[in-house]
């Protein structure tokens, strides 16, 4: 069974940073996609930021330039640096991941919580 399990997630105040990883475990075939969303109370869920295979990267105005997505194919994770973290950033975060040969809608972690106090 496929599983993805993200870790890093805390409080920090205003201007701080966190880094949180995502881990595939279930499968050793290749990840193609990761994405990393966010889903804040009351609103809903959207892409911060993704990488392909090949690194390509892609991010939400909001964080870009803030945020850096980066992924490690032999471990299977990928991982999200948040800098300059803002209140507007607290949010549930999760990874999302597709995976070569499996169903097309991908994989999905539980979540982790990010809350920035200002």
């Amino acid at each position: 069974q496929v599983q993805l399990v993200e870790s890093g997630g805390g409080t920090v105040q205003a201007g701080g940073s966190l880094r949180l990883s995502c881990v595939v475990s279930g499968t050793t075939n290749t990840i193609l996609n990761w994405g990393w969303y966010r889903q804040a109370p009351g609103k809903q869920r959207e892409l911060v930021a993704g990488i392909t295979r090949v690194g390509t990267t892609n991010y939400s105005d909001h964080v870009k330039g803030r945020f850096t997505v980066s992924r490690d194919n032999h471990k299977n994770s990928a991982d999200l640096q948040m800098n300059s973290l803002g209140p507007e950033d607290t949010a549930l975060y999760f990874c999302h991941a597709r995976v070569l040969s499996h169903n097309r809608d991908g994989y999905w972690g539980h979540g982790t919580q990010v809350t920035v106090s200002s």
